[in-house]
């Protein structure tokens, strides 16, 4: 009999994955375990494993296509086996069933455009199918009524608010095509409101004649998956937010000798220096809370506990898992987090349902010898943390003479829309004294 593989459920709240690329085609034998495409939500891009060995019967769904969770988007089994009964409806129909009850007066149901949860979480109310046929047309989504499933948009609103709007400008078209200044990207109606001043266009993407003759060896690679994700949402940082940094040295004498005292321990032994950074962080930024926020546009909200990024470098891009409520850890606690979390996205294991949430990130590139540098802001997140390396710094001592001391740099990249130098400025001067005073 035949298996079918089933698009996975990545995380409680993805409702539907993209396939990225499919790494083997119909026909193929193949290994229980082995990788048959790679699927990307909004947050990451995951490979999905045979779940027994045999010859690749039927792929059900291209690459680019998006599919709900647990569909069938596949068969394996035994050459000549008939799949035809696993074969799912067109995939353009996928979106066309509503939820069991039918919404009789769509005009009826109140669309919220975000709604953050206690954790600092964020739910989104319309499928992805439908945020791109929105962006695409020129319309504003957060104003769409939903007749989906809770009242989600899915792609046949968008198409019913298409056929009965009035066309809207060029310059509208091409304000509600960029990335929505909402929470993971959502398209806000004060995205689509006039501005002040006319926005600076958009490079475009310059022209370039090569060959393979002219410049020796030549790959050309598309950009996708993870690395896709990643180059959006920096564009849109950078766009959307006053993005100022800030530099200064913490004394690391403290931060290694507790290294060292760990390293010598049986217990303790796996508690690395980020693990201690990443404490005295969530320690510290409960005293900021104009810091532990996000910034909307029209408004901020600030958060009683650190829900926690930090940057984890993969085989497959920057992933960004989140501690939740670090501030409520011991070190034990989350240099334990911080090593599940970055193992599996090192392994493509991740949740997606991890991989949101945060409220500040930190970001450790002082194992490269990175003496300092600017942090691009984790949008909405009104704060970036950027850990360098530690330096001998020349400091004066009581009698006046010069002695080197083990120094850590610090890069704090904050929204100069949602904070000023001064607030960033006396987190930093916290962080210093925390991680000079650290004592275990």
């Amino acid at each position: 009999m035949a298996t079918e593989i089933l698009m996975p459920r990545q995380g409680q709240s993805v409702e539907s994955c993209i396939i990225a690329g499919w790494k083997v085609k119909e026909g193929d034998t193949v290994a229980e375990g082995q990788a048959l495409c790679e699927v990307e939500t909004d947050k990451a891009t995951f490979e999905v494993p045979a779940p027994a060995a045999g010859t690749m019967l039927g792929i059900f769904y291209a690459d680019g296509a998006d599919v709900p969770v647990l569909k069938v988007i596949a068969a394996i089994g035994k050459p000549g086996e008939d799949v035809s009964g696993l074969r799912p409806e067109e995939p353009q129909n996928i979106e066309q069933k509503t939820s069991k009850e039918e919404v009789k007066d769509p005009s009826a149901v109140q669309v919220s455009t975000f709604n953050i949860q206690r954790s600092g979480s964020v739910t989104g109310l319309a499928s992805p199918r439908a945020k791109r046929l929105a962006e695409s047309k020129g319309v504003d989504i957060a104003v769409i009524p939903g007749t989906g499933p809770e009242g989600r948009v899915i792609e046949r609103d968008v198409k019913a608010a298409l056929a009965g709007q009035a066309p809207l400008s060029p310059a509208a078209k091409a304000k509600i095509a960029a990335i929505g200044s909402g929470i993971g990207g959502r398209i806000l109606s004060s995205d689509v409101q006039a501005p002040s001043a006319a926005p600076a266009p958009v490079p475009a993407a310059p022209e370039v004649s090569y060959s393979a003759e002219q410049m020796g060896a030549l790959k050309e690679i598309a950009v996708k998956g993870v690395r896709k994700l990643v180059a959006g949402r920096m564009l849109n940082s950078m766009q959307t937010t006053a993005q100022l940094t800030m530099h200064t040295s913490a004394d690391a004498r403290a931060i290694l000798a507790a290294r060292k005292q760990f390293k010598d321990s049986t217990d303790k032994a796996g508690i690395t220096i980020n693990d201690l950074v990443l404490y005295a962080v969530a320690q510290t930024l409960v005293n900021f809370p104009e810091l532990n926020a996000y910034w909307l546009g029209s408004k901020m909200v600030q958060f009683e506990n650190v829900h926690l990024g930090f940057a984890v470098d993969t085989p497959r891009g920057l992933m960004v898992p989140v501690i939740r409520f670090a501030n409520k850890l011991s070190l034990e606690e989350i240099a334990a987090e911080a090593k599940r979390l970055g193992s599996a996205c090192i392994k493509g294991t991740v949740d997606p349902d991890a991989l949101k949430g945060g409220t500040f990130t930190v970001t450790n590139l002082g194992a490269a010898g990175i003496e300092m540098f600017t942090p691009v802001l984790n949008a909405p997140e009104v704060g970036i943390l950027g850990i360098c390396s530690v330096q001998p710094k020349p400091v004066m001592n009581k009698e006046g003479g010069v002695g080197f001391i083990p120094h850590m740099g610090l890069s704090i990249t904050f929204n100069h829309c949602a904070t000023d130098g001064a607030p960033a400025g006396r987190f930093l001067a916290a962080m210093r004294d925390t991680l000079a005073g650290l004592k275990f």
